[in-house]
């Protein structure tokens, strides 16, 4: 395969690119809305954040702000991000941050937990990469179970320095590059149904808990492993911007003693979640997921807990989670239960419901009086409170939905 290279035009494409995203780092505003974040996140709000994230990108390309210029494949992975940022930063602002640098992933070799996925799909745009899933089971024994283990994980130096040599030589000047490593995640019932299908998952939990047991027993164990691997070669993620789609900012990490050759979990957020278990109770939800994320938590300096499931009737059992600083609280609970649950503790992580921008048309008031009653909720328990539209599947190709909403949202926590 001949050497990918970068030419002079791709080159100037992306200098300029980079130029305006350095003039744009450099504003002001920038360290304002962090300090904004950081109080958010030590308990201290000085008012809600809102920001937007994981949309669809296939239809938000106006006036070809999104559109491509690069030839070469890793010119064109740079332009995209440095597009998206100025674009997120024209249409889509409310609370974001622009740094001064560009992260990249370190190249890791990881060979996984000993299981593939098997599935069928089917999608109803072509374009999105949002699909629907049906999972093949492959847990149905306990000699299954044994096929479970520790990914293996190691870093090629070698291209990851030739990864780095690359991109700072094309942003010298303009932008930082950031090697970045693993963000440590305790998501196991996320994984879990991909290998063993979201109905024998519900069925086990009450048909054969002592084999849901031995299944969470051994997936625990090969996350720890994996986990003290990460630590001891120094593969773990360093200073974090976002932890799960939010503002990570923070006056508290990393923890003393921090070198940034070697992070350490008790340096950087870890972040988790339990989705299939909106169905369960909250005594099951503890047996089978809360009581083997405990030690987990305990590792790190802080935590996210939480995404689509609702969260407002199980916040005694997401308080024995050390560490949890942010709690998701999806478009499914009552706000008023939500924020009388997590008082002054915690911050109340709302996810706008983005169904509502996924119609034939928008009911802009509805939406408004949603976020304004998760507003008045938060503010008489005096909780911090963050917004964030996220897993926005389609906007039905009308993308000024999404700038409408960010001016509403900004409006709302302003006033």
């Amino acid at each position: 395969m001949p050497k990918s290279v970068t030419t002079a035009t791709d080159r100037q494409i992306l200098r300029d690119l980079a130029a305006q995203v350095a003039e744009i780092a450099a504003l002001p505003v920038q360290q304002e809305t962090i300090r904004l974040w950081r109080a958010n996140n030590a308990l201290r709000p000085v008012r809600p954040l809102v920001l937007i994230d994981q949309v669809p990108w296939h239809e938000l390309n106006v006036n070809d702000e999104l559109t491509l210029r690069c030839q070469d494949e890793f010119c064109r992975g740079l332009e995209t991000e440095l597009r998206r940022r100025l674009y997120c930063w024209n249409h889509l602002r409310a609370d974001m941050v622009v740094e001064p640098f560009l992260d990249l992933g370190k190249v890791f070799h990881d060979d996984g937990f000993g299981l593939r996925i098997e599935e069928h799909t089917a999608a109803l745009d072509p374009q999105n990469d949002i699909q629907g899933h049906l999972y093949i089971d492959q847990l149905k024994t306990d000699e299954d179970l044994a096929k479970i283990r520790a990914p293996h994980i190691t870093l090629d130096e070698p291209a990851t320095a030739a990864l780095e040599a690359r991109a700072r030589e094309i942003l010298d000047g303009l932008l930082q590059v950031r090697m970045i490593g693993y963000g440590a995640w305790f998501r196991l019932w996320d994984i879990i149904p991909m290998w063993h299908s979201v109905e024998s998952c519900l069925m086990d939990l009450a048909d054969r808990p002592d084999f849901v047991h031995r299944l969470m027993r051994r997936f625990t164990d090969a996350h720890f492993q994996m986990l003290d691997d990460l630590e001891a070669k120094g593969y773990l993620h360093g200073p974090q911007s976002l932890i799960h789609c939010t503002g990570a900012w923070t006056d508290e990490l990393p923890a003393p003693g921090y070198d940034p050759a070697k992070p350490r979990a008790r340096d950087i957020w870890t972040a988790g979640m339990a989705q299939i278990f909106s169905s369960v109770s909250p005594a099951m939800h503890q047996e089978f997921e809360i009581d083997y994320a405990i030690p987990w938590y305990a590792r790190f300096g802080l935590g996210y807990y939480g995404c689509c499931e609702p969260l407002d009737r199980k916040l005694d059992i997401v308080r024995l989670l050390p560490h949890v600083r942010k709690v998701s609280m999806s478009p499914w609970v009552d706000v008023e239960r939500g924020a009388e649950g997590l008082g002054r503790d915690f911050v109340f992580s709302r996810k706008p419901a983005p169904v509502r921008l996924a119609g034939d048309s928008v009911d802009w008031p509805a939406v408004e009086a949603d976020l304004r009653a998760t507003r008045a909720a938060c503010a008489r328990h005096g909780c911090p409170l963050e917004f964030t539209l996220k897993d926005v599947s389609t906007v039905q190709y009308h993308p000024e939905r999404l700038w409408q909403w960010a001016d509403l949202a900004m409006r709302v926590v302003k006033e």
